[in-house]
């Protein structure tokens, strides 16, 4: 799993990358965009090869500095400086509760590493208890504030406002997956609670449908594409939600290519356009 979520960031993040190098090519901040891009690969990177659950923390914040970072890149126009500071502090929200599982979990293993989370669980936790309920609600509330589920997925549309192949990378191919990730690889805990798994199960289906009837009232060609996205990872987090891992992981795996497809697309057209991106102007385009 952690070499399949290796190689469509690095590979994606190559694509988009060399994408970037025409597309920022005007830009005063050129430099400052591919540090903060690498910055941000490298960060992605830890979160999905770390070996326990601190290391994945540390990628964990540091994709979410990053977005912000990003998002906020042309931070002179204050909405754009908002979007970045909405992103930040929303997946806050998430973070906390993914720091509380961390604390329930060593409060009662001892142990933060994976491996040795796996092998004491079996042991450590009741099928269906209060404790492993608990632990995975809260790893989900995690996941809900970084994959932009309901009802945290308020930054996404709003994280637009960032240069379009950030969009494609952050929030079609890597960063919102990450929740998606962290479920896949912690299935081994999520199995023993039933109430977890059918909570990941129905928000992932309210926020699919919801999300999906959102993108028909927008006007803007990234927001459409946006809700989209949260829409998507609704259908992810079923999977996730009714035990069919590899579905999840291989919809994971599609969408990180079309959607990155689909945003380089839209930039392209928004760069013909002039950098407009209200689909009520583009004609019968």
């Amino acid at each position: 799993l952690s070499m399949l979520m290796t190689l469509i960031i690095t590979g994606v993040g190559t694509l988009i990358h060399i994408f970037s190098t025409g597309y920022m090519k005007e830009d005063p901040g050129y430099a400052r965009y591919f540090a903060y891009l690498n910055l941000f690969v490298f960060f992605m990177l830890i979160l999905v090869l770390g070996a326990s659950f601190p290391r994945m923390f540390v990628g964990w914040e540091g994709v979410g500095l990053c977005s912000y970072l990003l998002i906020g890149f042309w931070f002179e126009d204050r909405n754009n400086a908002n979007a970045g500071k909405k992103a930040f502090i929303v997946n806050r929200i998430g973070d906390f509760g993914f720091l509380v599982a961390m604390m329930l979990i060593f409060s009662h293993l001892g142990t933060l590493d994976f491996v040795g989370v796996f092998e004491a669980a079996p042991t450590a936790f009741a099928y269906g208890g209060a404790v492993v309920t608990a632990i995975t609600l809260f790893l989900f509330l995690g996941a809900t504030g970084k994959s932009a589920q309901l009802p945290l997925y308020v930054w996404l549309p709003d994280a637009m406002a960032g240069p379009t192949p950030v969009s494609a990378l952050i929030h079609a191919a890597t960063m919102v997956t990450a929740g998606v990730y962290m479920i896949a690889r912690l299935s081994f805990l999520y199995v023993w609670s039933p109430a977890a798994m059918a909570t990941v199960a129905v928000v992932g289906a309210l926020t699919a449908i919801f999300a999906a009837l959102m993108a028909y009232a927008q006007n803007d060609i990234k927001k459409v594409l946006a809700y989209s996205t949260v829409s998507q990872l609704g259908f992810m987090f079923i999977g996730v939600g009714v035990g069919a891992w590899w579905a999840a992981i291989y919809h994971l795996v599609t969408h990180a290519f079309f959607k990155a497809c689909l945003f380089l697309g839209a930039g392209s057209v928004m760069h013909g356009m002039r950098d407009q991106g209200d689909i009520r102007l583009f004609g019968g385009l």
